[in-house]
């Protein structure tokens, strides 16, 4: 079985709302139900945990039939760090029966269930897969407000989500981890700590991070444009 964690615990304080980003509105439905709803069609996916915020989380389960999204099996109140909030969601997996974890960021509304199947396939045959996107400005590396080296973006990639791995290799991962670290921002850089190889999806830059108020304006701007 392959299990999707939602990772939608944040408090959003960078949106300048009383809601967090995630229940925000997008074209009339929460931003959480937009990512969802991908997930439902996605038949790579068997079921989804969804992780919120602890004050969300006794009445997510109707919100999620109300849309009838039926993949939601359980919904767990998030921690005080991203890694600890998806360290929950790992912990309500039935251990006996998963294969592939995917974990993915609740405001990324935009990703594709092609996206989804081909990271989780590619977890399958090689143990751990993440979804990327190019890097299209010149970077520079900085130290003490001066620029040290100007990098090579050609070797560079963003770190998208889905980020796909098999249970047991998540499961290390997070058994090492210092899950209340902020510093801990996906599961790769966990991943990467025990030796493992990860492979690479390129996917497509739409797939963005709803995390302020012009991302929310972007959205609606891609959601408009797409149904053009």
């Amino acid at each position: 079985m392959n299990i999707a964690i939602i990772a939608a615990a944040g408090a959003g304080t960078r949106m300048a709302s009383d809601r967090p980003k995630q229940f925000l509105l997008l074209a009339g439905t929460p931003v959480i139900i937009h990512t969802l709803k991908v997930f439902e069609q996605c038949e790579s996916i068997n079921e989804v945990i969804v992780v919120v915020p602890a004050a969300e989380s006794a009445g997510f389960l109707s919100l999620a039939a109300k849309y009838g999204l039926r993949k939601v099996a359980r919904v767990v109140p998030g921690g005080a760090t991203r890694a600890e909030s998806v360290k929950r969601g790992l912990q309500a997996i039935r251990a006996a029966t998963a294969e592939i974890v995917a974990v993915h960021d609740g405001v990324r509304p935009f990703v594709t269930v092609e996206e989804i199947d081909a990271t989780v396939v590619a977890a399958q045959t090689n143990g751990a897969a993440i979804l990327v996107a190019p890097v299209t400005d010149t970077i520079k590396q900085v130290s003490d407000g001066r620029i040290m080296q100007t990098l090579d973006r050609g070797e560079l990639r963003r770190a998208l989500t889905p980020q796909c791995f098999r249970y047991d290799v998540l499961r290390e991962a997070y058994q090492a981890a210092d899950v209340t670290d902020p510093s801990v921002t996906d599961e790769s850089v966990l991943v990467e700590k025990l030796g493992v190889a990860i492979s690479v999806i390129d996917g497509n830059p739409r797939n963005i991070k709803i995390t302020t108020v012009e991302d929310l304006a972007i959205a609606e701007a891609m959601l408009c444009y797409g149904s053009e």
